[in-house]
């Protein structure tokens, strides 16, 4: 994030904001600002709620208490200024769309039909399909390509719009480490160079780590703010859990040592190791 953007109006405001079931509380009085081109990583153990938190940015969820808002008004639900990035999940084998119509989706995928007239669009989704390294399989159906491609896809759609806003729900799940580093640098290069605040829900922040300007981390109807090298600590996370918690680096890399932070990481019948 820039100096100048570090100073410009927040594209994403919350306040007081908290979300409830029941008598659950996921969290509360959440005050948060994020800026243009910041990339902010959500972090936290499963059921803590990293994506209702997204969900409530698309306007999909609405909150307990509190407001939220994107670029000064209310958060909407399908908003052209917001791109949103899913988990990964593969199409099915008979999906009738070329890998480049998926992406023409995200150009006015409101209209009916694929849409091919304009030279413009046809152009603008060329450039997509270059960005994310996708025209050698432009053509191809895409109910027959991996994983990673299809992902790298799905984010082209997303930026189609050269959204303010960029959300991205674990986008890294399940993908090798190939199609991680590229879109961990499409994303990076969103915000950096096109100054899109990215929202980046993850179980493993390393592959992004260095992008990070700041975590939000959930745990126990709780939260804490801050850089990595401020939240991701032993003292704080500690805290955080009510409960010891070890954060060590080892060859650049964070890991999270714990016999109560529930994630999709390795484990054995003693300690549960998050590679954070």
């Amino acid at each position: 994030m820039t100096e100048h953007s570090r100073h410009a109006a927040p594209v994403i405001r919350l306040r007081q904001a908290g979300i409830s079931f029941g008598r659950r509380t996921l969290w509360e009085n959440l005050d948060l600002e994020v800026h243009p081109g910041e990339f902010l990583a959500v972090l936290g153990p499963n059921g803590s709620g990293k994506s209702t938190f997204l969900k409530v940015l698309l306007g999909l969820q609405d909150l307990s208490t509190g407001t939220a808002e994107i670029l000064g008004e209310p958060v909407r639900r399908g908003s052209s200024r917001v791109g949103y990035i899913p988990q990964q999940q593969s199409l099915p084998a008979e999906t009738p769309l070329r890998a480049r119509d998926l992406v023409a989706l995200g150009l006015n995928g409101h209209r009916w039909g694929i849409p091919w007239k304009s030279a413009r669009t046809r152009a603008a989704v060329e450039e997509l399909l270059q960005r994310v390294g996708a025209e050698a399989y432009a053509d191809q159906p895409v109910g027959v390509l991996s994983g990673g491609e299809q992902q790298r896809l799905r984010a082209a759609q997303a930026l189609a719009g050269n959204p303010d806003v960029l959300l991205c729900d674990e986008p890294l799940h399940s993908l090798d480490l190939q199609h991680q580093q590229a879109i961990a640098e499409l994303l990076t290069t969103q915000a950096s160079q096109r100054e899109a605040a990215v929202v980046f829900v993850t179980h493993e922040i390393n592959p992004i780590i260095e992008a990070v300007d700041r975590v939000v981390y959930f745990a126990r109807g709780q939260y804490r703010i801050g850089t990595v090298s401020e939240v991701m600590r032993s003292e704080v996370l500690s805290e955080l859990y009510d409960a010891p918690v070890d954060v060590v680096e080892h060859k650049g890399r964070l890991i999270v040592l714990a016999d109560h932070v529930e994630h999709h990481h390795e484990h054995d019948a003693d300690t549960i190791r998050e590679a954070l």
